[in-house]
């Protein structure tokens, strides 16, 4: 049969729309503080101002965007399945303020409320998106490049100021430990670090950056004095009253803006981070960033996990576990995430 133009116009059109749509997700269960954890009283999650509560025992920070809200449900999930208070952890969503992103900051919304009813939490419009996006240098893999992506950088200026101190988690990792844990690691020093993650020295340092970098006294001599080793910003606790004070948003920016001169790096995010913090972060134990689980960022083959303790697992790389699970071809360690799936239906996640 024959279409007019308009025809296939609007079917192209209602196409678009499908494609735009949020899936409906299941509602998750309702998860109560421990009377033995001394938890402080819930939050209410019709209050406005709960993000400035003191009864907040942890804040968390994820972005929201359509192409990753499968693994942000998963990720909310195990958070509150293995915390000790629930109730008392408040969620900060950061999502495209774009007209032309693929579903609305408040469509995104409605989608996690319907399937955390009692959740603490407030989605932010990424008001620094249109200047992100033209500090960009294009990276080894495209899914790097969205500005979504940077938005860890800009979390001091996103957050209320009453939020001192944050998580922050990628969408592609479930916990298996109480976050509490990991939101009490160590900062030390009054004026000092505003950054903790897990170190990995052993790494090759080196590969993060272009060879012209270490050719050049002026670039290299950034991490003079500094025992600088690669640390990945997927799982970090941030000081965001220290972060104000040193600018250190406006650092990377700088190295942001050096990167469109003169290449200097391939990366994405990470390697302005690594300039800026690298040797001057605080160490968190690994057990807290099992890392890697999706490959490398050009196949995505399956990885296990390193040697030691679980508390996270991180599926960063090309390969996506919900990716993998609907092809049919899951890694080993898939199933451990599918177990957090809020998209598959119960009696599939309850056989997995």
């Amino acid at each position: 049969m024959t279409r007019s133009p308009l025809a296939l116009a609007l079917l192209l059109l209602c196409a678009a729309g499908a494609a735009a749509a949020v899936p409906r997700y299941r509602e998750a269960p309702h998860f109560t503080n421990s009377a033995a954890a001394q938890c402080p009283p819930p939050l209410q999650p019709s209050d406005a101002d709960a993000a400035c509560s003191p009864h907040a025992a942890v804040h968390v920070a994820m972005t929201l965007d359509a192409s990753y809200l499968r693994g942000t449900m998963a990720a909310v999930l195990s958070v509150l399945r293995h915390a000790s208070c629930p109730e008392s952890i408040h969620f900060h969503f950061i999502a495209s303020a774009s007209s032309g992103s693929s579903a609305t900051a408040e469509a995104l919304r409605a989608t996690v409320r319907a399937s955390f009813p009692s959740l603490a939490f407030r989605v932010y419009p990424f008001a620094d998106e249109a200047r992100v996006a033209g500090l960009i240098s294009t990276s080894i893999r495209g899914a790097l490049d969205r500005p979504l992506n940077y938005a860890r950088s800009y979390l001091a200026s996103t957050l209320p100021a009453c939020v001192r101190r944050v998580v922050y988690l990628d969408s592609d990792v479930v916990l298996t430990d109480d976050i509490a844990a990991l939101a009490a690691t160590p900062l030390p020093g009054e004026e000092g670090t505003a950054v903790a993650a897990p170190q990995y020295c052993g790494a090759n340092f080196t590969a993060y950056f272009t060879p012209g970098f270490w050719a050049s006294p002026a670039l290299s001599s950034a991490f003079a004095g500094r025992r600088a080793c690669y640390f990945n910003t997927g799982v970090m606790v941030l000081d965001l009253a220290r972060w104000r004070r040193a600018g250190y948003t406006a650092q990377i920016e700088e190295w942001m803006e050096l990167q469109k001169r003169v290449r200097i790096y391939e990366l994405g995010s990470l390697p302005p981070f690594l300039l800026v913090f690298a040797g001057r972060i605080a160490s968190v134990d690994h057990r807290w960033n099992q890392h890697g689980l999706g490959g490398d960022n050009y196949r995505g083959l399956c990885r296990g996990l390193h040697a030691g303790a679980v508390s996270l697992l991180h599926w960063s790389g090309k390969g996506k576990p919900w990716d993998r699970l609907d092809a049919g071809r899951p890694c080993p360690l898939d199933a451990v995430w599918a177990k957090y799936d809020l998209l598959r239906p119960a009696a599939d996640i309850e056989t997995s």
